[in-house]
């Protein structure tokens, strides 16, 4: 599903990641894992298209058979739109639109019907438990709740891979265990390849890899 090779980052004389190769099956739950500093951010960016690799020339990223490094900014961006989601720590909601309208927005950036989208987005809301929160805005949500939300943004096109950054870290324990429950639950029920940057051991422990990250290079695997 996914194969990096000698991916390097520079900002400035920082050397941030220092030439990570990495193999990522299909159907795999994966969390990175490091110090603060480690690169895993920056590698996540990376995988996910929101950042570009220094070196482009000496690398390679291939997601679904598609060498993203080869794409203009145009086709690179309907690449991620289609293929990728995305979780981040702090939701990243808008406030002015409702659960069921933020949950579209992807949707409606790939050209999709309000009908098609909105029925998607319900399907969606649903199996997250949120059916009835639909037309509540973010400030009327509780924080376990626009996770939710922002989960099921990051599904609407049906991506193939779903990144995920410190999606627990804003989180009660409660409402994280069952996000991290949840993580599992969408693999089996979509297929979602899914990569997670995390600080939390025992969400990092229930991945089927874990990889540690130090000083801009991937040192261990289990």
């Amino acid at each position: 599903m996914i194969t990096a090779k000698n991916i390097h980052k520079y900002y400035g004389d920082l050397h941030v990641l220092n030439g990570v190769n990495l193999n990522i099956k299909k159907g795999e739950v994966v969390s990175i894992v490091g110090a603060s500093g480690a690169g895993k951010t920056t590698l996540l960016h990376i995988l996910g298209t929101l950042d570009i690799a220094s070196k482009k020339e000496a690398s390679s990223l291939t997601i679904n058979n598609t060498n993203v490094f080869n794409l203009k900014d145009k086709a690179l961006a309907k690449f991620r739109n289609e293929h990728i989601g995305f979780i981040f720590q702090f939701h990243q909601l808008l406030p002015e639109f409702t659960a069921l309208e933020n949950v579209c927005l992807p949707a409606f950036i790939k050209g999709t019907s309000k009908v098609k989208a909105e029925k998607r987005a319900m399907e969606l809301l649903e199996f997250l438990g949120l059916k009835h929160r639909c037309n509540h805005k973010p400030n009327e949500l509780s924080g376990g709740e626009q996770q939710r939300v922002a989960v099921a943004r990051a599904l609407i096109n049906k991506p193939e891979v779903v990144f995920a950054d410190e999606p627990s870290g804003n989180l009660d324990s409660e409402s994280a265990e069952n996000l991290h429950n949840l993580f599992f639950k969408l693999r089996d029920e979509f297929g979602q390849t899914i990569i997670i940057v995390t600080h939390n051991e025992e969400l990092a422990n229930m991945a089927d890899r874990k990889l540690t990250m130090v000083d801009g290079n991937i040192v261990d695997e289990l």
